[in-house]
């Protein structure tokens, strides 16, 4: 008897203590939820509505579900279909379609507002509050790839890593760049060179998966410009970082969707910790040698030779706030970020620009003529490529249709005045981009199709309303390396135009892919020939 007055007592304990735990859920964070959904509600912006615990969790997977089970649009060398949204983002352009171009929806008790509105985007982009920053939750599953770094952190370290990396990218810096973006893609071209030479002896054109080539070229460019040493020496780091990526990305970071706690999360959380301390262990060899190469080189000391490792190592040395922990942290953690960001995005820009080149032959012939006068000795500098129209307005059309980062994100830290709209605390706003990059009311009604035409005048005459084009993100948040990628992707693409001559391979599958950027699926298979051979041959 005594016994099952103790079992008794135990589970009326239990069910008393569930019960306050679920009302604490639902007074903490239901409400709390409920509170700020109803401050967006008051000022007309409404959603779909979500379920108690999850949000909209289950509504999205179920919409994504039924996308990945329609047909899938594939090549036949003559169509690519260029919108994407609505199989890589299905429930962002179902609600677009239920809600308009401002709505909001809640991911667990995270509440989100969605904005393709472009006044919204102008004022976005006009807001330098530091109260507006990269949402915490992505950050924090970033930060195996990212650390604190000028990628990810917020407020005043932010503003303090921007003050440091971002003199090394302006357009001045840029320009003295050009000759060393010119070595890194000579190899390349020589490789493929050699490809041609080897099937051209049966009659074939060469057959080239490009990306891991472009990559190589982006990496050496950021390694040598930035860090002082070649691809060769870094290749280890942009691998290990790559593999990290497509870690973290398979897990849902975007959303905070995750197996928590399965074994199969638990496994791969070990893989992306191991791979955190071999790039780190990476990075901080390259960096203590650059240290010992800088004692030895009594020249380094000059300040117009100093490059970004320098500067950013010279920042955590000036910083008293820093101790020795902390400021190799703040070393490696910016290292982290420039070596992500200075290559891999570049490298898929290139990628979408020869797929896309391959398909419209008549721009390939527009730029390799244009070079061909303004470079007769196939060799572009700081002073040629202003000139170099054609490839610019490819560069800027491929951008358009196929940028890299999908999305504009911010969180409110405190409550935040965006335009007419008052964005609640802990709200996370989000744009996605090639939403916005083929609104037919900015763009037109040929908003999909690939017309580099539309930039003959510059961006602000492509479409209705400028702040509807952000391939390089917005606001104070301006991708720092928009002036290197805009140079890199110019030199990148007219030596490779002015060589070869190129279509898709029958082995192209167009399925673009979000790996933390919007990247070719399997890759960009193209089948290539010299360009000479390619009007002799049509002669």
């Amino acid at each position: 008897m005594e016994v099952y007055l103790v079992l008794k007592m135990i589970s009326s304990m239990v069910l008393v203590g569930l019960l306050g735990f679920l009302l604490y859920i639902y007074n903490s964070v239901w409400l709390k939820s409920e509170r700020v959904r109803k401050k967006l509600r008051v000022q007309g912006i409404r959603g779909p509505p979500p379920s108690f615990l999850y949000g909209n969790l289950p509504e999205m997977q179920r919409i994504q579900l039924q996308a990945m089970k329609a047909p899938t649009h594939h090549t036949d060398n003559e169509f690519v279909a260029h919108d994407y949204t609505s199989t890589l983002f299905p429930y962002f352009e179902q609600w677009r379609k239920e809600y308009g171009l401002i709505y909001t929806y809640s991911t667990g008790m995270r509440q989100h507002m969605y904005i393709n509105q472009p006044e919204l985007v102008k004022e976005l982009n006009q807001c330098i509050t530091l109260d507006l920053g990269k949402p915490s939750y992505v950050t924090k599953r970033l930060a195996p790839m990212l650390g604190n770094g000028i990628l990810r952190s917020n407020g005043h370290l932010w503003a303090q890593q921007r003050k440091i990396v971002a003199p090394e990218f302006f357009m001045d810096k840029v320009k003295g760049m050009v000759g060393i973006m010119v070595q890194s893609a000579q190899p390349l071209l020589r490789k493929w060179e050699e490809c041609i030479e080897s099937q051209s002896q049966r009659g074939m054109a060469a057959e080239i998966k490009v990306d891991e080539d472009l990559r190589g070229v982006s990496a050496d460019v950021i390694s040598r410009a930035c860090f002082g040493s070649s691809y060769s020496k870094g290749k280890q780091i942009f691998s290990k970082l790559r593999c990290l990526q497509h870690t973290i990305s398979q897990h849902g970071f975007l959303f905070g969707v995750s197996n928590f706690g399965s074994f199969p999360m638990r496994r791969k959380q070990n893989e992306i910790n191991s791979l955190e301390r071999e790039i780190e262990s990476l990075i901080w060899e390259a960096v203590k040698e650059r240290r010992e190469q800088e004692i030895s080189d009594t020249s380094s000391s000059s300040s117009s030779g100093k490059d970004l490792l320098q500067l950013i190592l010279e920042g955590a040395i000036n910083d008293h706030t820093l101790g020795e922990h902390s400021s190799k942290q703040f070393i490696v953690d910016n290292c982290k970020n420039i070596y992500f960001a200075g290559y891999e995005s570049t490298a898929i820009a290139i990628s979408w620009c020869l797929m896309l080149l391959a398909l419209h032959p008549e721009w390939q012939a527009r730029i390799r003529s244009e070079f061909s006068q303004i470079c007769p000795d196939g060799v572009p500098d700081a002073n040629s490529l202003p000139q170099l129209k054609a490839v610019t307005m490819v560069v800027q059309e491929v951008l358009r249709l196929y940028p890299p980062a999908a999305f504009v994100s911010r969180e409110a830290f405190e409550d935040t005045q965006i335009g007419n709209v008052v964005v609640p605390k802990g709200v996370c706003v989000w744009t996605l981009i090639p939403t916005l990059h083929r609104d037919p009311d900015i763009w037109g009604p040929d908003a999909n199709e690939f017309k580099p035409e539309r930039f003959a005048e510059g961006v602000s005459k492509a479409c209705k309303s400028p702040q509807g084009y952000i391939p390089f993100g917005l606001g104070a948040r301006l991708c720092l390396g928009k002036n290197l990628a805009m140079v890199e992707l110019k030199v990148v693409v007219s030596m490779i135009v002015s060589r070869f001559a190129f279509s898709l391979s029958p082995k192209y599958r167009h399925c673009p892919a979000y790996r933390m950027i919007v990247e070719p699926g399997r890759g960009v298979h193209i089948l290539i020939q010299r360009a000479n051979a390619k009007e002799d041959h049509s002669n």
